[in-house]
This record gives structure tokens, sequence and C-alpha cells, in this order.
């Protein structure tokens, strides 16, 4: 009973911790500024998953990738937090393979404001989507969040700008 009690303390201190130090990072400005954005670890292999538009690009785990609409070839337009949170850029943090259907010579990478480097396939800065909550989910397609359209890339490093769904 004591031993339980004390570990029942010790998490009620840590969620106090969590909730004090979340609280201090919304006061002041209102603004806040991540430490570490977070990231899609693209250091292993990139493949393609099936839509009803063909097969589309995806992490090797068959999360599907996106682009952002104001991207360009060198730059990333989603560097806000709420942007980051939301669709979390495929970060390379090590060698990057591509899987059957896709070409080697479409992978680049593009530096981010926070020194990281995001993956990009034709030219497309590639990004997950945090409501695609398993694998072969495709819930981000052609919609219009922090400040532009959001696509899938096909194999041949081109957007795929017809809304639609894959699962929910």
């Amino acid at each position: 009973m004591i031993g339980s009690t004390r570990r029942g303390v010790a998490l009620l201190g840590s969620v106090l911790v969590v909730v004090a130090l979340s609280l201090s990072a919304c006061s002041g400005s209102g603004v806040t500024t991540l430490s570490a954005p977070p990231t899609t670890n693209a250091s292993a292999t990139l493949g393609l998953i099936h839509s009803p538009k063909g097969l589309v690009l995806s992490t090797g785990t068959g999360y599907a990738l996106y682009d952002f609409g104001p991207d360009t070839s060198t730059t990333s337009a989603c560097t806000n937090d709420g942007c980051v949170f939301q669709w979390p850029p495929l970060v390379k943090t090590g060698t990057v393979r591509v899987g059957a259907g896709l070409n080697q010579s479409l992978v680049g990478t593009i530096k981010r404001p926070d020194g990281s480097t995001q993956l990009t396939y034709g030219g497309h800065p590639l990004y997950t989507y945090n409501l695609d909550v398993k694998p072969g989910l495709i819930t981000g397609q052609a919609i219009d969040q922090d400040g532009g359209p959001w696509y899938v890339i096909n194999a041949k490093g081109q957007q795929i700008t017809t809304p639609f769904t894959v699962g929910s």
C-alpha cells in the first residue's frame, strides 16, 4: 500500500511538473518556440502505398507523405509551431533508400530554419500528417490548412491534387 501511494505521489508530481512547464511556455507574449520540433525520421526506406489515384509516396512503414502547396523546391513554408506539430517534416538523419517503383534521382534535401535537413522527392519537401494514425491512412489529402493545400506525391514526384480519403 505504501509503495503504491509513493508511486501515485511521484506520478502526480511528474504530471504537475509537465503542466507547470506547459503553462510557463504559454505565458508572456503568447508565442512559443519549440526547442526541438516534432519530426519524422527518414533514415529508412521510402515506399509507395495504394490510393484511389494510384500509388503514392510513403515512409517505409506505410505512412503517407505530403507536400505543402506554398513550399518551393528549396524552402519549407511550414515552419511555425502549429504547422510543424500537425505536419511533421520528414527529416533525414541517415541513409535513405527508395523502394521499388521510386526513382533515387528524385530524392533530395533542403535545410530547414532550425538547421535540420528535410527530405524532398521530385523537388517537394515531405511531411507526414498527425491524423494519419496508422499505416495506409490518407486523411490529409487536398485539405487547406496552415496557409495552403496539402497533397500526396506520386512515384514520378508529381502532386496529386484531387481530393480523396483512404481509411478513417
